[in-house]
């Protein structure tokens, strides 16, 4: 039997929560799912067939970003391009 990864996500989220961190404050202020229209119409293509992946949901690739540049990270294609 595998051992729950739950209760060791539970506590790691309730001593961040304790700490008051950023991240959290930041979840619980934006309401992230209003930004999904916009997001939506940003992406629109037209497909071709239904060959291939699935997209990456919208507001995932967002939350991303912010987190991406809050921490300075760079993609690693980026510097192919």
């Amino acid at each position: 039997m595998a051992p729950s990864v739950l209760p060791d996500l539970t506590k790691r989220y309730q001593k961040l929560n304790q700490k008051n961190d950023f991240l959290i404050k930041l979840n619980e202020i934006v309401l992230w799912e209003e930004f999904r229209p916009i997001l939506e119409q940003i992406r629109q293509k037209h497909k071709k067939s239904n060959a291939g992946r699935k997209p990456i949901d919208v507001v995932l690739m967002f939350l991303l970003l912010i987190l991406q540049k809050l921490y300075n990270k760079e993609l690693a294609f980026e510097d192919e391009l």
